[in-house]
Order: structure tokens, then C-alpha cells, then sequence
């Protein structure tokens, strides 16, 4: 499998509009790439609320059928990449909770670094938790707090938490939007063209599939109300430094979208042009790695003024599981979604460009692909980011630090350019980076190179971590 970082998951909500589950739907297929574990929908519609959740992608939860028992004005949606919480059902969302106060359901996009604490003080206090996920900590918070008011609720919950978090939330009437006060991950708001009612989605291009108009970033620190008054918005939560994830316009987000008010494909169009100026290659022309390095290529072949081709072809029909042959197939993992194009790649010096290299072990047999099955003449990786030499702990599934890239914290560049055989390698540089995606104002958090990390968490975490590490190594 690829050695990709995981996407972590996304998130929708929509108010105000006869087929909201369906909206919903729509929307969680545009966020499909933010998580392909599992599923789920809550709709309410004035007096009762509806959830299905279920495994797998979209296409696999939700049919017709379904949907019409998702009815109401209001809905959530969620599509998950586990960061926290193993892979069951019972970890799914949106969450869904009944009191004797309320009705609530909330869905979640981020990573508590706190999350472990405040679980065994809820358990301490009664809280019995069915889950293993740290959006349900969140869920337990708010019904510990003694009020009538919903926002002091949501507001003192969200004030104990640490980490990232983006959240959507419903009632039986109104749905609730909140972003950690850092910033870490996107979430916009939208108006519907045709009606007065609004959509928060995870990313923009889930308002262009259902015909919302963007309208502005949720902010960092704000919660959201929004029902039959329209929209309101309250700043509850002590104001942080903005620290955005960086590898949203690397790597995660869809080309189309805007994120933390920036175009995702513009971004990355600036990212492959500096890492052409930084790193240029006496070649022949440029490939990407599909799908998530090709914007970033044609940067880079513009300002080289290089051809670029379609060297390398994947299969989008793969799924998450496949039967391998008995007998022994060299690089099976990267060949049944990968192959070479061996008439553009035969006899040629190529460049290859890709987001990132986590492990190095994908990139390593990429390589060999290229110049074994394609007849490349050589082969000269660019790498669109610089190298990830540390663990993310706010919303993003990475290696331990020891896994990354085999030690690129440690490691020379020439030692890691042995290891993946090419011919050279060039990752572009911390700074340009920074040129790339506007970071001059330091608005983004960029620990995954840098190792400064903008929230302290426990170091219970990186030993978990390291467990988790450990066990996959006895299953290799």
C-alpha cells in the first residue's frame, strides 16, 4: 500500500433545505478523499433527529432507499480516516446522544492531544464511553455541563479540549459550527443559490457539487449558530496564534477548493514553479506521481519549460483489500495501482515529481517502476514539500518519527537519495515553502518539517504511538 500520511476525515452541515440528507450525501462524495472508512448522516427535521452510519465509502453507506428515512430541514454528515479510535463501527459518525435535557449530534474533524485525560476524568465521574474514538470525549463534555443555554454547553467543552478540531453540530432545530481557536483544519461556510439556507463543509468544492455559494472561512475560535434567525456568530474561546495545516495545500485538499482562503491548485501550481527554481534537473521532461502530484508538476514543467506526460497511469478502481497470487510478484502493492508508460518513459531522463515521501519505501519502487518497467535513461525525484522528519498530533494519521522516510530527521539527503535509487533527489526548501502558499505572516503550522509544534500534547501520546509502530513491525 501506498505509504501515504492518511487523510483525516470531513465534515458537512446543512440547514434549511427540504432534501438536507440528500445535500448531505452530495457532499460527503466531493469529501469522499478526506476518508474512505466509513459513512454517516443525522438529519432532524423540528421534533425528531435520524442517523444511518455505516463502513466504507459513500456510494457503499447510502442508497435511495436510506435516504428517505433521513428526512427533515437540517443534517450532518461525516466521512472518517481514523486519527484516533480504531476501525469499527462503533467509531463512525456523526455521534448521536439522547438526554434527559436534549437531543444532540456531532461529527468531528481533527485530534484532541488531550483527549486521554479528560476520558478517564468523565469515567472518574460515571461516563461510560462506547467508543474508542476522542470525538465522543467531546460529546460526554457537554452533557456533564448544568445549563440550559446550548452555547454555554458547546463553549465550555470546547474550551477544555486541546488540539485540532473543526465540528458540526445539530439539534432537532439547529445546526452548530466551531474551529479550534488555531486554526488547524478548514471549514467554510455556504449559502445555498436557489434558498435562504446555509451549508459548513470541510472544503469549498462540496458547495460547488450542490450549488452553494462560498462565503467565507469559518474563523478560527468561532461557533456558529445557525437556524430560523440565520447566522450568528460567537468568539467563546481565548484567541490563539493561527497555526493552519500546511499539508492541506500539499497534499489533502482537492485542487478545486479554497482553503483557509486560498486556491488549493494555485498553491500548488507555485509550489512545483519554486521547487523548479530551487532543484532544476537536465531532463528530458517531467511526470507526476497521480493523483496528488500533478498540479504541483505542471508548476514545475512551466518554469522549466519542460514537456510534462502522463508517465505513469493509476487505477482508480482498487479497492482497500485484494487477494495477492500465491507465487511472488516484485512491487505487487505499487504495481496494481501503478503502471509505467513505457512508450513516453523509454530511453528518457525523467523527472518525477510527487507531494511528499513519508517512509521512502513507495518512492523507492516507484522509481524502480519507472526505470525497469518504463526504460527510463534516469530518473531525478522532486519531492513538492520538504522532508517530513516528525509526527503530526493534530488530525493527521503519520509514521512515528523513526518510520519517516527511514529517519530523515537523521539522515543526509544523499543517504535517502540512495535508498529510492535515483538519480538525484530535491525536496524544496522550508523557506520556499513558505514563498509557495503565503506563509510570510508564519499562519501555518508546519511541524511536520519543522518539529515546532504549536500545541504542547503528552508525551503518553508519542508512546502510544511508538506502540502502534511496534506492532506493525511484528505483523511485517
Amino acid at each position: 500500500m501506498f505509504d501515504r500520511f492518511r487523510e483525516e476525515c470531513g465534515v458537512v452541515g446543512i440547514y434549511g433545505h427540504p432534501e438536507a440528507s440528500n445535500l448531505a450525501y452530495l457532499s460527503l462524495y466531493a469529501l469522499q478523499h478526506r476518508g474512505q472508512e466509513s459513512a454517516g448522516i443525522v438529519s432532524a427535521d423540528g421534533k425528531r433527529m435520524y442517523s444511518h452510519r455505516s463502513m466504507g465509502l459513500v456510494q457503499e453507506a447510502f442508497n435511495e432507499e436510506i435516504l428517505k428515512k433521513l428526512p427533515g430541514h437540517c443534517a450532518i454528515g461525516h466521512v472518517r480516516y481514523s486519527t484516533s479510535g480504531a476501525s469499527f463501527l462503533k467509531n463512525a459518525q456523526p455521534f448521536a446522544l439522547e438526554t434527559h435535557r436534549e437531543r444532540l449530534a456531532l461529527a468531528h474533524n481533527g485530534n484532541l492531544v488531550n483527549a486521554r485525560e479528560l476520558r478517564d476524568e468523565l469515567e472518574e465521574r460515571g461516563a461510560i464511553f462506547q467508543s474508542s474514538s476522542d470525538t465522543e470525549v467531546i460529546a460526554h463534555l457537554i452533557c456533564s455541563v448544568h445549563s440550559d443555554s446550548l452555547l454555554e454547553k458547546i463553549s465550555f467543552s470546547l474550551d477544555k479540549i486541546k488540539g485540532a478540531f473543526s465540528l458540526v453540530f445539530l439539534t432537532e432545530n439547529t445546526l452548530i459550527a466551531a474551529r479550534d481557536p488555531w486554526g488547524f483544519r478548514p471549514l467554510v461556510l455556504g449559502k445555498m443559490r436557489d434558498r435562504d439556507g446555509f451549508v459548513v463543509a470541510s472544503e469549498t468544492c462540496a458547495l460547488d457539487l450542490i450549488e452553494a455559494d462560498y462565503l467565507r472561512e469559518v474563523e478560527p475560535g468561532e461557533v456558529l449558530i445557525i437556524n430560523q434567525n440565520g447566522v450568528q456568530s460567537f468568539r467563546p474561546l481565548s484567541p490563539q496564534p493561527r497555526r493552519s495545516c500546511i499539508f492541506e495545500h500539499i497534499y489533502f485538499a482537492r485542487p478545486d477548493s479554497i482553503v483557509f482562503g486560498e486556491s488549493v491548485y494555485e498553491s500548488r501550481i507555485r509550489l512545483g514553479a519554486q521547487l523548479a527554481r530551487e532543484h532544476p534537473a537536465d531532463a528530458d521532461l517531467v511526470i507526476s506521481v497521480p493523483d496528488s502530484g500533478r498540479v504541483a508538476a505542471y508548476g514545475y514543467a512551466r518554469q522549466a519549460r519542460m514537456p510534462i506526460e502522463e508517465g505513469l497511469i493509476r487505477n482508480h478502481y482498487v479497492g482497500r483489500t485484494f487477494i495477492e497470487p500465491t507465487h511472488t510478484i516484485r512491487h505487487f502493492g505499487v504495481k496494481i495501482k501503478l503502471n509505467a508508460v513505457k512508450s513516453v518513459l523509454q530511453g528518457k531522463r525523467v523527472v518525477v515529481i510527487d507531494d511528499s515521501i513519508v517512509r521512502g519505501t513507495t518512492c523507492r519502487k516507484i522509481v524502480t517502476m519507472v526505470r525497469e518497467l518504463g526504460g527510463a535513461k534516469e530518473v531525478h525525484m522532486r519531492v513538492s514539500s520538504p522532508p517530513t522528519a516528525y509526527s503530526c498530533f493534530y488530525g493527521i494519521d503519520t509514521p512515528t518519527r523513526e518510520e519517516l522516510a527511514y529517519n530523515a530527521h537523521k539522515q543526509s539527503l544523499e543517504s535517502i537519495r540512495q535508498f529510492i535509487t535515483a538519480d538525484s533527489l530535491g525536496y524544496l526548501s522550508l523557506t520556499g515553502l513558505d514563498q509557495a502558499v503565503n506563509n510570510q505572516k508564519g499562519l501555518y503550522c508546519d511541524a511536520c518539517f519543522s518539529g515546532e509544534y504549536p500545541v504542547e500534547f503528552p508525551e503518553s501520546i508519542r508512546e502510544k504511538q511508538m506502540e502502534l509502530f511496534l506492532l506493525e513491525i511484528e505483523k511485517r
